[in-house]
């Protein structure tokens, strides 16, 4: 088993780095401004080119955070531990940091406000072994759950980095995950953050350790004129004022090149 995962993530690396990149100085200016050290990158399925800031940290895998609620509903529609995005998790009755993850609620409306004890109820329904078997088929960052089955994509050791996330929901957005076209579909819905005339946004932010500092991520993709453009930020939130640097930074990096 440990062989065949280490071909898979193998592969998925070898993709993610062999590919073209071209460094974007607009992009560049735009962290420039903000004060913050990151990187962002777009991913192009139908040329494998990458475009963006920061290269090599680009490379770098970090703790996913809430990003991991994409893969993480993938997962546990696949396994049966819900039915559906709206069949209703409980949230365990324990004090949270925010008032709205104190409710019962589906994954529809946890994944939008990023409910952490939803998706970790929904964690332990997977379980650690079926858990471990659809991170490894997945392909996703190093694939390395531990031990822990509701902490590992926020506290470790599962990794990944901004060019392995950009690979990975390119195929989400094209149903190449080895999942079911309809699961991918139920997935991409809840996921859908905005539209126009002939585009459509779709994303997830995640933050390390938040509140405190550490490592803050936007990642999604667009689909625009029937092309598939793939990206992921990451950057060091060092005081609570840079999380939203991740969505301006970010929007502003796909309208100056041309997919917002």
């Amino acid at each position: 088993m440990r062989f065949v995962l280490a071909i898979v993530v193998t592969f998925f690396s070898v993709q993610c780095f062999a590919a073209d990149w071209e460094e974007n100085p607009e992009i560049k200016e735009f962290f420039r401004r903000s004060g913050v050290t990151g990187t962002f990158v777009v991913y192009d399925a139908s040329s494998g080119h990458f475009a963006g800031h920061d290269q090599r940290r680009s490379k770098v895998r970090f703790v996913p955070a809430s990003t991991f609620k994409i893969p993480n509903s993938l997962i546990g529609l696949s396994v049966g531990a819900v039915t559906s995005v709206d069949d209703v998790l409980p949230y365990g009755g324990q004090d949270q940091p925010f008032d709205a993850w104190e409710k019962d609620m589906g994954l529809r409306d946890a994944i939008a406000i990023s409910n952490v004890p939803i998706y970790q109820e929904l964690a332990r329904r997977i379980g650690l072994a079926k858990m471990q078997e659809h991170v490894s088929k997945l392909g996703y960052g190093n694939a390395d759950i531990g031990t822990s089955v509701d902490t590992f994509w926020l506290d470790g050791p599962l990794k990944i980095s901004a060019q392995e996330q950009a690979v990975f929901l390119s195929r989400l957005a094209q149903d190449q995950l080895p999942v079911s076209v309809e699961i991918q579909q139920s997935v991409r819905d809840i996921v859908l953050q905005d539209q126009g005339e002939n585009w459509q946004l779709y994303g997830k932010t995640g933050w390390e350790n938040a509140p405190e500092p550490g490592v803050g991520w936007w990642v999604g993709w667009v689909v625009k004129e029937n092309r598939v453009y793939s990206f992921a930020l990451n950057i060091d939130i060092r005081k609570p004022s840079d999380a939203k640097k991740r969505l301006e930074i970010g929007k502003a990096s796909l309208k100056a090149l041309g997919f917002l």
